[in-house]
């Protein structure tokens, strides 16, 4: 903001310094965002205890199926299940005598990774008696 003068007539040209007002501006803002309380909010929810951990699905003594939907969710003989327990249900089978038969059945929209990580626990479990069911959907036409 030009006060009076110029270049042109040979007076001083005087200006408003801002940077002083900008800086006091900036620190009471600082300020401001300091003195803001601390949002502590909380809600409170009561969540859905899940049952099946403690009546988990029996393991057929002559074959399980483990199958895998296009949203990604393992089941095992139909009850959804996370892959800590898919490796527990596996352990338990390969102690059984003789060996259930493992049915894997993957839905052909599933994603790739999952169905790879259900291969992977089933491998490192050790089973020998595996076999995937449903192949003719995959047949092209």
């Amino acid at each position: 903001m030009a006060m009076s003068g110029g270049q042109d007539d040979g007076m001083p040209f005087i200006e408003m310094n801002m940077t002083p007002l900008i800086d006091v501006l900036l620190v009471l803002l600082i300020m401001f965002i300091i003195t803001i309380p601390i949002q502590t909010h909380a809600v409170k929810i009561d969540l859905p205890v899940n049952s099946d951990v403690n009546n988990p699905p029996p393991i057929d003594p002559i074959k399980n199926t483990v199958s895998v939907d296009p949203a990604g969710t393992v089941t095992w003989n139909g009850s959804p299940i996370d892959m800590v327990t898919l490796r527990l249900y596996l352990e338990r089978t390969r102690a059984m005598s003789p060996e259930p038969e493992l049915h894997v059945q993957p839905d052909p929209q599933a994603r790739y990774a999952v169905v790879d990580n259900v291969l992977a626990v089933i491998k490192r479990s050790g089973v020998t008696k595996m076999g995937f069911v449903g192949n003719e959907q995959y047949r092209a036409f």
